[in-house]
């Protein structure tokens, strides 16, 4: 005959697997979000600020590439080649990105001319 013992009580999951894998995730999103630094750039509206004296500091961005005035430019070259056309590093520079650029071009520009200590960039549309 078969005999049949009492019913063992259950046994509890444990709970320590689970609190390991919130553990690597809660690390992993505290690292991967680290990697994106914000920086900002002051960026005035053309058209708000007073006249526009001096000679002409235009910034074309383009998908094929920047201009200065008209005239293809390497954008680490881009500061100094605004630089002969101010008095001031306050000067104002208009940059006119086209319609198709990505907003990331116009930040790199702007970026870069910021870091050659250009403080004055309006943005035109």
């Amino acid at each position: 005959m078969l005999a049949i013992s009492a019913s063992r009580p259950r046994k509890r999951p444990s709970l320590t697997p689970m609190i390991d894998v919130v553990f690597l995730l809660l690390v992993f999103f505290m690292l991967a979000s680290q990697f994106g630094v914000d920086r900002v750039l002051s960026l005035g509206a053309s058209g708000t600020e007073g006249a526009y004296s001096g000679r002409p500091r235009l910034v074309l961005i383009k998908p094929e590439g920047v201009f200065l005035n008209g005239v293809g430019v390497d954008l680490d070259a881009l500061p100094n080649a605004v630089a002969p056309l101010t008095q001031t590093k306050d000067d104002a520079i208009i940059l006119k990105p086209a319609s198709q650029v990505p907003l990331q071009s116009l930040m790199d520009v702007a970026g870069a001319l910021n870091l050659g200590g250009f403080t004055t960039l309006m943005v035109m549309e």
